[in-house]
């Protein structure tokens, strides 16, 4: 047995058997005097301050995120910020965590909240007097396998355009950065200078000293004890000093979300998992060095490991199989009074990651250990945190679920500051929206979920990812008994949807991977039904809204800039906010006077009903809002042969004259009333048909029987993807979000700046317009080969970056990959030449005329007025 085994063991015993008050398998209390600054006292007098009984925000929770609320608010110019911590500030997870701090994030979005966290981290200690422990020598993320060296290719294209700093590396520049690892099996590296950790306990003191600089009183001990709303949108904040009627109530109580959003109805899907993290003694080696060892985690040993002082520290994160959640907390609640406390080691749990990580950086071997801290985080399903308002109740918000709090921390606290003053997201954070979640998430899928995110935690992130843990939830449409075993699935907000369909031949199931991969074939063979025969395809996940009542056109004429249709028509619309950004794409059809249906993405389902009912409810607006998502099931069908297999099925008039475009009718098929669109995202001929889930299978079986001369089949949303991107159809989240305006965006056709409806963003939208656009989206055909874009890729032009990718494919009509990007104008011109990398090279591309296959109506019009020339 090597050193660092024994000693752990031995720690183990030393360590239990010095503790007071240990519960054997549950927790126990450690000291924490090297955390204890003076700070800590003035807490002891907060409540000697005068009470306040009214605020106009009151956050709850005194974590590092909490206190960042606060400190940006109170910054920002808010008057009356208040902050209620049930014990003392950090107690919870903030207090032990390990402290690490990244500009790094495998996403997008997020790596702008880790930006703003760092930049605020560098400035904080000289505006508020507080040290922070702040150190900065960059972080190495160590590539061990082929598949590793793609995945930080990947990230490097994902993140050129954006203004962090990172580098791919190889192994020379690795050693020289860590010269204790042991370079084996090191391939490459991808280096983030700036990265580093932060003392989260100095942090937290900062943000709360700079919360109470700028005006803000935080309470404590101050426990919360009732949330009660109040018809005006107000609520009363209930503790055991008073109650406060606050304009608006921020949740930034990490393990203790759940019982706080129980208070008012709601069973957040959060879940505090066991993390465990061991510290050595000096490490003679360690202490030689004459910098401080960046940060660096071993992809493949599922660890991070930095210095700290002159010794070392790692943490693991343990396979599915083995890690732990604390599940009696969710199912039971927190016990009473648990703040800073911990749980008991377990070394089983995590040897495998110790003897990687002593292979990885041998002086482990020798090294004496001095802690090993077993806390509770707070997971999501998945991993991410939930911020912002929170969809079914007014004025409440939220931040939580941080598994990562501490570098989340700065920049979530700007951006909830900004939201809450400004009426918007200040850019576009939709996978961290708390309305991604309903009641379709129960504790049996919480648990699998964040037991396979945490053991997840350091695989390898590719495109086209799909977790398949607790799947599938309860929301099954009509028809995914029938197709479940037929196709390859995708999640898409509790929903099943088909991606693609397998043939005999065909190598199925799910196979990740960074280039074309076993669906490739098969969605050209998708593409093709749909070009020359007839395809079905399930697309119940989209969120289906009914808006009617006396204020319906009136509500509705202030939400959307484009006008709204007429009874039996329908329209693409779009929600925009104060500054004139893409909020939400909406399908609209009246279906009666004042009766209106909304369809919008599955992704965006409470998202959008949010941005909705809020301005329902204070605009005063007498409307009644229902979500009808999972009571209606829709199949789409389109393709040349489409109208001849409904027709078989109803005696509707379908053609051009009978049924035409953007018509809405309700119709039955086979006997089964159904409400028919004529639209398709594919572009070409077909309908979308609203059904009753329990009759989707029923009117799917119908078709599927009436066009088997048509060769009629299944397709799904990969081959859908390829299809609109051909015709140049935008796609909400993508070409247009909160991040963009609609003139930029291409969306001028959907915009009516002449309608007389002050709609939310046409002042703004008027001022774009006047000033001019820097930017415009272009769409770009690339010469590749075994690879395509898919979004988020970095264009260049002349050995500079110009813009990015929205979102890409592989034309299978045209034979080439194509994608939209945004460019600077002045290369935006048709025949421009540009550069987009794709897995570390640069690939030509060039801007082209949209779309490259005109849509079926367009042909048909075309067509129609060549006729009539002749």
């Amino acid at each position: 047995m090597s050193r660092i085994l024994q000693l752990v063991s031995a720690h183990l015993r030393k360590d239990l058997a010095a503790c007071h008050g240990a519960i054997p398998g549950s927790v126990r209390t450690i000291s924490c005097t090297a955390r204890t600054h003076a700070e800590e006292s003035d807490a002891a007098s907060v409540l000697g301050k005068r009470w306040k009984d009214t605020a106009e925000t009151v956050i709850i929770g005194g974590g590092c995120v909490g206190a960042s609320v606060a400190y940006h608010l109170a910054k920002s110019g808010m008057k009356d910020v208040v902050l209620l911590e049930k014990s003392e500030l950090t107690a919870g997870s903030t207090w032990h965590a390990a402290g690490l701090t990244t500009y790094y994030h495998p996403g997008i979005n997020l790596k702008k909240v880790h930006y703003d966290s760092l930049k605020l981290y560098e400035r904080l200690e000289a505006e508020t007097g507080q040290a922070v422990g702040l150190h900065q020598p960059g972080s190495v993320r160590i590539a061990s396998s082929p598949a590793r060296v793609d995945e930080m290719k990947y990230q490097m294209t994902r993140t050129h355009w954006h203004v962090t700093e990172q580098y791919l590396i190889g192994p020379e520049k690795v050693k020289e950065l860590f010269p204790l690892l042991n370079m084996d099996k090191v391939l490459a590296g991808l280096y983030t200078p700036g990265d580093g950790h932060i003392d989260p306990y100095s942090l937290t003191m900062a943000l709360a000293a700079g919360a109470r600089m700028y005006g803000a009183q935080i309470y404590n001990p101050a426990p919360v004890t009732g949330l009660s709303p109040r018809a005006d949108g107000k609520w009363d904040v209930q503790t055991p000093h008073g109650t406060i009627l606050a304009n608006r109530i921020v949740n930034a109580t990490g393990f203790w979300a759940r019982e706080v959003g129980k208070m008012i109805g709601f069973d957040h899907p959060t879940i505090p998992v066991h993390h465990q993290y061991v510290v050595t003694a000096t490490v003679p080696e360690v202490k030689a060095l004459k910098k401080e060892l960046p940060v660096i985690r071993d992809l493949e040993g599922s660890y991070y490991l930095r210095q700290e002082r002159d010794g070392l520290l790692f943490g693991p994160y343990e396979k599915m199989e083995k890690m732990k959640l604390q599940d009696s907390w969710v199912t039971d609640g927190v016990p009473p009074g648990f703040g800073k406390e911990l749980f008991e080691s377990d070394l089983d749990r995590i040897m495998e990651h110790v003897e990687m990580a002593m292979e990885m950086v041998p002086v482990l071997k020798t090294a004496d250990i001095i802690n090993i801290v077993s806390g509770p985080i707070t997971y999501t399903p998945d991993l991410l945190p939930m911020v912002g308002p929170h969809q079914g109740v007014r004025n409440y918000w939220t931040a939580i679920g941080f598994g990562y709090g501490v570098i989340h921390a700065g920049g979530i606290g700007k951006f909830l500051s900004d939201w809450i003053r400004n009426g918007e997201p200040p850019y576009d954070l939709i996978e961290c929206d708390p309305n991604r979640y309903s009641k379709w998430v129960d504790v049996p899928f919480l648990c699998a979920k964040a037991r396979e995110s945490y053991g997840f935690n350091n695989v390898v992130g590719y495109p086209k990812e799909e977790r398949f843990a607790g799947r599938p939830t309860y929301r099954q449409s009509g028809v995914y008994q029938l197709l479940k075993d037929k196709g390859s699935m995708g999640f898409h907000a509790g929903w099943e949807q088909p991606h693609w369909f397998y043939k005999p031949g065909d190598e199925t199931g799910y196979k990740p991977s960074f280039r074309r991969t076993n669906w490739f074939k098969p969605v050209g063979r998708e593409y093709q039904l749909v070009m020359e025969k007839v395809g079905v395809i399930d697309l119940t996940p989209f969120a289906k809204f009914i808006v009617k009542g006396k204020d319906s056109n009136r509500l509705l004429d202030r939400l959307v800039a484009n006008t709204l249709p007429k009874v039996g028509v329908t329209n693409i619309s779009h929600m925009l906010t104060p500054a004139g950004k893409v909020f939400a794409e909406l399908t609209i059809t009246q279906l009666t006077p004042g009766e209106f249906l909304l369809i919008t993405g599955s992704g965006s389902e409470g998202h959008d009903l949010s941005w909705i009912e809020t301005e329902a409810q204070d605009g005063g607006y007498e409307v009644d809002i229902s979500n009808v998502t999972e009571d209606i099931g829709v199949l789409g069908i389109a393709g040349p042969n489409s109208r001849k297999v409904l027709q078989k099925l109803t005696n509707e008039d379908l053609s051009d004259a009978g049924f035409k475009f953007l018509q809405c009718k309700s119709i039955q098929l086979a006997g089964i009333p159904v409400r028919a669109i004529r639209i398709s995202y594919t572009g070409e001929l077909g309908w979308e048909l609203y059904i009753d889930q329990k009759n989707m299978a029923a009117v799917y079986q119908a078709m599927m029987e009436a066009g088997k001369d048509e060769g009629i089949d299944n397709f799904g949303t990969y081959a859908m993807s390829s299809l609109r991107l051909e015709k140049g159809f935008r796609g909400w989240g993508a070409e247009m979000n909160s991040d963009t305006n609609p003139l930029e965006a291409g969306l001028d056709y959907f915009i009516k700046l002449n309608k007389p409806a002050d709609f939310i963003g046409k002042a703004a939208l008027q001022e774009i317009k006047a000033k001019g656009l820097k930017r415009k989206l272009s769409y770009i055909t690339l010469d590749t080969d075994n690879i395509d874009p898919e979004g988020n890729e970095t264009v260049w032009h002349n050995g500079k970056v110009v813009g990015n990718t929205t979102s890409g494919a592989y034309s299978y009509g045209t034979q080439q990959s194509l994608a939209f990007a945004y460019l600077p104008l002045e290369l935006c011109s048709v025949g421009q030449k540009v550069e987009v990398e794709l897995l570390g090279r640069k690939y030509p591309a060039m801007v082209v005329q949209e779309p490259l296959v005109l849509t079926e109506p367009t042909r048909t019009r075309l067509q129609k007025k060549a006729k009539g020339k002749v």
